[in-house]
């Protein structure tokens, strides 16, 4: 049943005017004051406070549940819609009774969620399409651009439909599921891992072009290398990438310097070319 009003008693039904206001604040705003403390949270707040509002004419009720949502939260921007929806649906039936429940739902699915929504959205989409767009802008074709956008355009459209879709089927799809949405997160990252080892020796360029002669006989290093496994130097030099960002003092911005100080220094010397 809808939430009642403390005041009134008259049930509290949301209306699409208030499932389109919670979606396009979590659109635009659902990352918001994000902090290293709470995260998201601000932005989850903001995203059902004309929900609450709407739910609990009580001022003591409204500040306890504002109090809740204020706790921390952190998934996947894309993907988070849809537990907003869920929540909202649950805050409708149920009122305060559901602040445990919803307690419950935000901090057992976030985790979940942002790993599907960070596989799929954050690297399988960008990885695939990203790359074949710009192969084909680096060809001179602007078909790669227009793919981009597109694909861009896709995922705005699939992410406005996800807080209906947690509103309206959001609580029998968990209950349906069960932990299959753990089996999805394994399936997905372990896609993402194949096509981002497929990429490393079409995106990757480097050689040895070491040679070393002894009397007529001419060997070539990279030659070599391909007979015992082709594309062996760019594998090689991805996982020595991964290796160091494992390293506690090593992130991204000097990872970056690091090989462009490296691929300096070994092409200078011939050690690596393209």
């Amino acid at each position: 049943m809808p939430s009642a009003n403390t005041k009134t008693d008259l049930p509290v039904k949301l209306t699409k005017h208030d499932l389109f206001q919670a979606n396009w604040r979590w659109l635009w705003g659902s990352q918001i004051c994000w902090n290293y403390e709470r995260m998201m949270s601000t932005g989850y707040l903001f995203t059902m406070l004309p929900t609450l509002k709407k739910l609990y004419k009580n001022d003591q009720d409204l500040i306890e549940m504002m109090k809740m949502h204020n706790q921390f939260f952190n998934t996947n921007a894309y993907v988070g819609g849809f537990i907003v929806g869920m929540d909202m649906a649950i805050e409708e039936k149920q009122g305060r009774k559901a602040e445990d429940t919803v307690a419950g739902l935000k901090a057992g699915l976030m985790g979940p969620f942002a790993g599907v929504g960070d596989t799929i959205v954050g690297v399988i989409l960008p990885t695939i399409f990203g790359s074949i767009g710009a192969y084909m802008g680096l060809k001179g074709n602007p078909t790669g651009a227009i793919l981009w956008l597109l694909v861009n355009f896709a995922v705005l459209i699939l992410r406005f439909f996800l807080l209906p879709l947690g509103y309206s089927q959001g609580e029998k799809l968990i209950y349906a599921t069960g932990d299959k949405l753990n089996r999805i997160t394994d399936a997905a990252i372990l896609l993402g891992v194949t096509v981002v080892g497929a990429l490393i020796p079409t995106v990757i360029s480097a050689n040895v072009p070491l040679v070393f002669k002894t009397g007529k006989v001419v060997l070539k290093a990279q030659t070599v290398l391909d007979q015992i496994m082709p594309s062996l130097v760019p594998v090689a030099l991805v996982a020595l990438c991964y290796w160091l960002l494992g390293k506690k003092r090593m992130n991204s911005t000097r990872l970056i310097v690091l090989v462009l100080i490296l691929g300096i220094a070994l092409g200078a010397f011939g050690i690596i070319g393209k």
